[in-house]
This record gives structure tokens, sequence and C-alpha cells, in this order.
């Protein structure tokens, strides 16, 4: 049996399944809209193909409210506007199915519409939510944990002093539709921390040195491209110490090959990667 969660910015969460929100019926989850980007020159046949653009996906949903007492029913009802409340803003979908799973983030496109009922025990409702971000997701991240560098040297030091070698090359297979993005935390004492993207060719480097107490923080979702260094006191925009070469890359469909080194560090500065897997739909 199929069921869709529904959990609001406050936490609060309402399952649409059996008794008391029955789901009906839903639309939404396969395909979305695109928008077909090209250009034309003058006098030219045809058009020139730049790129596809997915609009923001719309799962609508069906569904009724069903008891005997209609006192329970006008509660229910009460229940499903307060945690459907469009002012509540970004809230998380989960869509269940044969023992799979996949999740999405969307706001209600307006309170849910309750149909009057007279005197009936059957409440019905049609509930919208717009999904700026029109793909599924894997509802767990997976994490990849790398060494940058492995040997001899440490902080502080003294001349002569041994360096390590470079590490580590890792596979990450991208089970999605499309490209996924990835957060990227760097652990110090490192300098000049590199990650790599073997398989597209990018990189993504950052010219400082990052101390003990730091780390780094890289987000190369398109909606929130940050870069951030963390101590125990304060969270630093550090855009700028981001290597004006370098690419804030997404793992492409299938195998990636990572690699991460540093001009110098210790085994323990680590970088964690971790991102979810994206689908068109499901």
């Amino acid at each position: 049996m199929r069921s869709i969660t529904f959990e609001n910015s406050l936490g609060e969460k309402i399952v649409f399944k059996g008794s008391p929100f029955i789901l009906e019926g839903v639309e939404g989850l396969g395909g979305t809209d695109a928008d077909i980007q090209d250009q034309k020159a003058p006098y030219q046949d045809g058009s020139l193909y730049i790129d596809t653009i997915l609009q923001p996906r719309y799962i609508e949903l069906d569904g009724s409210i069903i008891n005997h007492d209609i006192k329970m029913i006008h509660e229910y009802r009460k229940y499903l506007l307060k945690v459907c409340n469009p002012k509540l803003g970004i809230g998380k979908l989960t869509y269940e199915f044969n023992g799979e799973r996949k999740e999405i983030y969307g706001v209600l496109d307006g309170a849910p519409e309750l149909p009057e009922r007279s005197i009936s025990r059957k409440q019905s409702f049609f509930i919208t939510w717009m999904c700026p971000n029109p793909y599924w997701l894997d509802p767990v991240q997976n994490t990849r944990e790398l060494k940058a560098y492995e040997g001899d040297f440490t902080f502080p030091f003294e001349f002569p002093v041994q360096f390590g070698i470079e590490s580590d090359t890792t596979t990450i297979y991208n089970e999605g539709d499309t490209e996924a993005p990835v957060v990227v935390e760097i652990n110090g004492p490192i300098t000049r921390p590199l990650i790599e993207n073997v398989t597209t060719g990018e990189h993504m480097q950052i010219n400082a040195i990052i101390q003990a107490d730091q780390t780094v923080v890289i987000d190369t979702s398109p909606r929130n491209k940050r870069v951030e260094i963390r101590s125990e006191n304060e969270t630093r925009k550090v855009m700028g110490f981001f290597d004006h070469g370098g690419d804030f890359w997404l793992l492409a469909p299938g195998e990636n090959e990572i690699r991460y080194r540093a001009d110098a560090g210790i085994a323990e500065a680590t970088a964690t990667l971790s991102y979810q897997s994206q689908y068109v739909g499901i």
C-alpha cells in the first residue's frame, strides 16, 4: 500500500494512507513540465538546441476524512488545516510504495480545499504542493570519508620536515537520473585542500591554511552555493578562499572518480562528502 507523509516546517506531520486521512488519489509523481532552451540565427532552418530546464513540480492529492463521529471529523479537519498551512513555507513530502521511499520539498499552493459535506460522515479534501526543486531525492544522504594526506607532517613542525604522500582516490556511484550536488566538510589542520571530480575534470580548492579547530563547508547546490569556515564560536562565509579556476561541481550520473589531496596536512584532516541522488520521477 502506498502512503504520503507531509511534515511542515514546525515538524508537525500527517500521514495520508488510511483512517483518518485516507489517500484516494495523487497526481504529479512522474514527469514534470520542461522548457527547451534553443536559439535561432537569421535565415537558419530549425534552431540550435542548448538545454532543457525542468519546471517546478506540482503534486495534487485527493483524500477524505471518514469517521462515525461528526465531531471528530471536525477536529481532524482543523488539524489538516493547521499542518497544511501555506504560511509555514517549505515542508517535506515522503512517498512510500512497495518498500521504496523518496522525498521532495514543497510549499502548499493554497490552503486545503474542503468541500461542504452537510451532515455526511465523510469529508473530502484536495491539497496541492508546489515543489521548487522538481527532483525526488533518496531519503538518506550517502556519505564518504576521504583522507587527503598520509605522512609525518604535523602542526607545529621543525625543519627538516618529512611530508606525506598524496591520497585518497575513490569511486562514488550516483544512482540518480541527473547530476547530484555535494556537501563537502574538510577538517583541519590542512593547507590548500583540493577535491577533484576526475570523471568530469572539475575541481574545488580552498586557498587557505585550515587550522586544527576549523572545518570548511562547501555546498555545490545551485540553490545554496556556499563556502564557510566553522569553528567552535563562529561561522564565516569565505567565498574569496575558493579557487577562481575551480567549479562547484556535481556528481554525474553513474560512476565518479573522486580525488582528495592537499599541499600539507595530517591523516586526521579528513573530508566528508555527502550527497542525495536525484530522480526526475517515481
